[in-house]
């Protein structure tokens, strides 16, 4: 049976993480079940796996990131393999020296061999072409033990005039760190590679000599250098109460959401507009729906009216549903809604939508938007419901936050960033007469494309919105 390749789960998917198997070598499986969860440029991603029968390989570490096509896991094979090098206990340091009083050793011939080691224990072997001798020879045989369990290829020193009696590694002097390679297992290099960190600069704390993750961590703090020579000097008091820096390598979402920020803001000339609104009339029609039995089990809150009252306002002013077409020249108009809600996320920020969200009821609006940021805060939200959107709304005031500068989603003309609601000090207006009210304020801004939406667009458009949320009757005025 073939191995499984990695599919492309989304729309130019090139590559994904692999971040947790979800089965183990000797499971046996049946058609669509889950056996890995990857992270694409999108998001978090189960895949089902299209065979059945006993997993014989996990061809791919966890941690790993592998382009489409590659073979991630094997179902049915004769014999099963691992991810990674299994570690081996290291022999003796007195048992591993090497054997030169046989002739063949100082020609490089089949007859080489390591005293302390059977054949059978190291596996096959290829014709070995140098010799090393001395802790040189001692630390690749230490290394090629730890990381293939094979029997690593000597390097050649001057060919003796005469045999040299074989001695132990413990009587000679240790080399450098940086005269050798350093030992590590593949994820810990992987680790090292993404922070920009020398393996050989790292303090080793693991068995035999080995780096660890702790260590190359521990380097990459230091400014990369080992932990053995910045225990040297005195602390300062910022690294007494903890690490001073933390490298995050960019990669899955948050690769993603930088490359769509980068090539929108250069690409769509950005116009920004404020508007500050008494949304009072809103916070108590939010309170008066919780109490109607039809939406008890749905979640009610102003994002819910902000989010109707785009659908209603995009029906006058059209073109903030639209989008420039560059290739073509052509603007292209949407005559349905996929109305997006930007959510963060601890992998980044998503903007899943609610497709056709203009032929949704008040209720069927709430039901999307609520399982569609559930799914958001879960990490779940798949491809194809960030697919395809036309409008979107960031609501930034969850966050305490009032207002901001959006950046447009590709692929659409338009954003709403919605503030936090706040009671403040506001003039209203009864029988003629000003006075000043406590009231329930809240700040929106519009960022549009200004190429193809002029300001009496943007502006009559925002307007609309905000005359819904300071009267919500209005709506039936659209």
């Amino acid at each position: 049976m073939p191995d499984y390749l990695l599919p492309d789960v989304g729309e130019g998917l090139i590559e994904a993480e692999i971040v947790s198997w979800k089965v183990k070598v000797g499971d046996t499986i049946e058609v669509n079940d889950v056996v890995v969860e990857i992270e694409t440029a999108k998001s978090l991603v189960e895949l089902p796996s299209p065979y059945a029968g006993e997993v014989t390989a996990l061809l791919v570490a966890e941690g790993e990131t592998v382009a489409v096509g590659t073979p991630i896991i094997r179902i049915g094979a004769d014999s099963p393999s691992v991810v990674e090098p299994v570690e081996t206990p290291a022999a003796p340091v007195e048992d591993m020296v090497i054997d030169l009083s046989n002739p063949a050793a100082s020609g490089g011939g089949e007859g080489e061999s390591l005293v302390g080691r059977n054949k059978a224990d190291r596996g096959p072997t290829r014709r070995a072409r140098k010799v090393a001798t001395g802790a040189l020879a001692a630390h690749i045989q230490t290394q090629a033990s730890f990381e293939t369990g094979l029997a690593s290829p000597l390097v050649e020193a001057a060919e003796p005039e005469e045999a040299v009696p074989a001695r132990s590694a413990s009587a000679v002097e240790p080399i450098s760190a940086a005269a050798t390679r350093a030992l590590a297992k593949p994820p810990v290099r992987k680790l090292a590679k993404d922070l920009g960190v020398d393996l050989a600069s790292c303090a080793a704390s693991g068995p035999n000599g080995t780096v660890t993750r702790d260590d190359v961590t521990a380097a990459a703090t230091n400014g990369g250098r080992g932990a053995s020579e910045a225990s040297l000097e005195t602390p300062s008091p910022a690294t007494r109460s903890g690490e001073r820096e933390t490298r995050e390598p960019i990669k899955g979402v948050r690769k993603m959401m930088a490359g769509a920020m980068v090539g929108s803001a250069f690409t769509a000339p950005h116009v920004t507009e404020w508007l500050t609104v008494d949304a009072t009339a809103t916070v108590e029609l939010v309170e008066r729906l919780k109490q109607r039995r039809e939406l008890r089990d749905v979640r009610i809150n102003p994002l819910l009216v902000l989010a109707k009252a785009v659908l209603l306002a995009v029906r006058r002013t059209p073109e903030i549903n639209s989008f420039w077409d560059e290739a073509a020249q052509e603007v292209v108009l949407k005559h349905y809604v996929n109305l997006g809600i930007a959510a963060a996320t601890p992998r980044g920020l998503v903007v899943p939508n609610v497709k056709d969200a203009d032929q949704l009821s008040l209720v069927g609006l709430a039901e999307a938007l609520g399982a569609l940021t559930a799914t958001a805060r879960e990490g779940r939200t798949q491809p194809a419901e960030m697919a395809g959107g036309t409008f979107t709304i960031t609501n930034v005031g969850v966050f305490g936050v009032d207002a901001g500068t959006p950046i447009i989603n590709p692929g659409e003309s338009a954003i709403l960033c919605f503030g936090a609601i706040r009671k403040q000090p506001w003039v209203v207006t009864r029988d003629g007469v000003d006075e000043i009210a406590i009231r329930h304020v809240t700040t929106l801004a519009l960022s549009f494309d200004h190429r193809h939406i002029d300001g009496e667009k943007g502006s009559r458009f925002l307007a609309d919105v905000a005359g819904i949320l300071q009267d919500p009757a209005s709506a039936l005025l659209f």
